[in-house]
């Protein structure tokens, strides 16, 4: 049988390790963003079969360059543009490298009170450098909590107005009459998720009108829905507002849709999980308008653009009440005095799961290194770049620019003089696949009005204006070849 690896082994091969990533890091603009592996490429280099005896750690090193690499789309290149940024900053990387270390099941206050606490206290940081409102600090009736995911947070926000909203019925004796869900057509995908595994339903998510122009959401509408539905005997549940939808950015008018929520009685949840963010940044702070007022639960990703590498969803609450009500079931083998007295927090009770990561280390790590002022500049540099890019595209008379970006997303499309718009649209994707092939860069697209866009997405620590340039440089000439 193979030993288990030493401490001096763990230095060695940990060190060539660290090396490898940063060596990674310097190099990582001389691959192509976009894998060009087929289907099958990587499966064909591993062996059918697990080894009898161990091989030791180089085999493995040596494979991560021969199998794996060549199957990686470089989600930090400084040309990947496509989705939403992921931060994986050396700081951390490195707090993960220390979770990771630790090995620490953080399902209880005292199965590492370290685990707890530093997540209550950096969860309350956070809050601080957003500007979010007390009633979310740990010290009053809400909190926070860090969740694997905004699809996560979502559940959890769905568990918890289902409870609120029927007295915990549903989770004693099951749903036993129509309960409703509201967002809008530009919601995230995740929410119509949560409500099918909460035992909502799909056909039960009601999809709320939007602004032609802005893909807000109209609170009208929605006031409109909930009364129809409430006078046929349904019970609303929650209603999903959006600060920065996935596709455009959009941002819902979240007092006017809290206006709403309050007459009705329904829990309102606040997806901000790309935008959210930006409120470190006094200056873009309004992205989070009508939360203090009115959120009954929010999220945000540091996974996204705040150099936090995945997973790390910071959720908050303004009552705890119903999430941990909603999720707590207690074992006797769980047991313990710290949670019997009622003095500590149980971040099991704040999720799906039962067991949790030491999360808190890479954005305690992240926010210890960079300070409130190394974020804010991050923040900046993408919003800066992302305008640039919008100026250049909205004097090219050759494009059309959706909107002046107020973030780092940047949504346009090539006009296609001549073309009707199937053939536009097809001539536009047929741009997008070869950049992507190129390995120059990395887009993705989106649908608006019907006709396909362009989507650009900024944020990675690596980019500049050289890689921005280089960008709509390859856009340019791609599109111009087509034409």
């Amino acid at each position: 049988m193979a030993a288990h690896m030493t401490p001096e082994e763990f230095r060695r091969y940990g060190r060539q390790v660290v090396d490898w990533i940063a060596d990674y890091q310097e190099k990582i603009g001389s691959y192509p963003v976009l894998s060009q592996a087929r289907p099958g490429d990587v499966l064909a280099s591993l062996p059918a079969h697990p080894p009898e005896k161990g091989e030791g750690f180089e085999a493995v090193l040596a494979d991560l360059d021969r199998v794996v690499m060549p199957g990686i789309t470089h989600w930090q290149h400084p040309s990947f543009f496509a989705y939403f940024p992921t931060g994986a900053s050396g700081p951390s990387i490195l707090g993960d490298l220390l979770s990771a270390g630790l090995g620490v099941q953080g399902m209880l206050w005292a199965t590492s009170p370290a685990c707890t606490e530093l997540e209550t206290r950096v969860l309350d940081w956070f809050a601080e450098l957003l500007g979010l409102p007390d009633r979310f600090r740990s010290d009053g009736p809400g909190g926070g909590v860090i969740q694997d995911s905004a699809s996560g947070a979502a559940l959890a926000a769905v568990i918890a107005a289902l409870h609120r909203a029927d007295g915990g019925a549903a989770g004693r004796d099951g749903i036993a009459r129509r309960h409703t869900l509201y967002v809008s057509s530009q919601t995230h995908s995740s929410l119509e998720k949560a409500a099918r595994i909460a035992g909502i339903g799909a056909a039960n998510v009601r999809v709320v009108g939007v602004d032609p122009v802005t893909l807000a959401m109209d609170p009208a509408h929605l006031d409109a829905l909930l009364a129809e539905d409430a006078a046929a005997g349904a019970l609303p549940v929650m209603v999903c507002a959006t600060v920065g939808t996935t596709s455009t950015t959009a941002v819902d008018p979240v007092p006017a849709i809290g206006e709403v929520c309050r007459r009705h009685g329904v829990w309102l949840h606040v997806d901000a999980a790309y935008a959210g963010v930006a409120a470190v940044c006094p200056e873009l702070r309004d992205v989070n308008d009508g939360v203090a007022e009115y959120a009954d639960s929010y999220a945000t990703n540091p996974h996204k653009w705040l150099l936090t590498n995945f997973d790390c969803t910071a959720m908050w609450v303004a009552d705890r009440g119903p999430l941990v009500s909603a999720l707590s079931i207690l074992p006797e083998y769980l047991r313990n005095r710290a949670s019997d007295s009622g003095e500590v927090i149980d971040y099991r009770d704040w999720q799906v799961p039962l067991g949790r990561r030491f999360r808190a280390l890479k954005l305690w790590s992240v926010i210890r290194w960079y300070g409130a002022e190394g974020l804010r500049e991050h923040v900046r540099t993408g919003v800066r770049l992302a305008a640039g890019l919008a100026s250049r595209i909205a004097a090219d008379p050759a494009f059309v620019l959706l909107e002046e970006p107020r973030l780092g997303l940047v949504c346009f499309r090539p006009r296609w003089d001549g073309l009707d718009g199937a053939e536009a649209d097809r001539a536009t994707l047929r741009v997008m696949e070869r950049l992507n092939a190129s390995g120059d860069l990395y887009l993705t697209h989106t649908k608006v009005g019907g006709r396909v866009l362009l989507r650009v997405a900024i944020g990675a620590a690596g980019t500049t204006d050289a890689h921005v340039d280089a960008a709509w440089r390859r856009i340019r000439e791609e599109t111009a070849a087509l034409s």
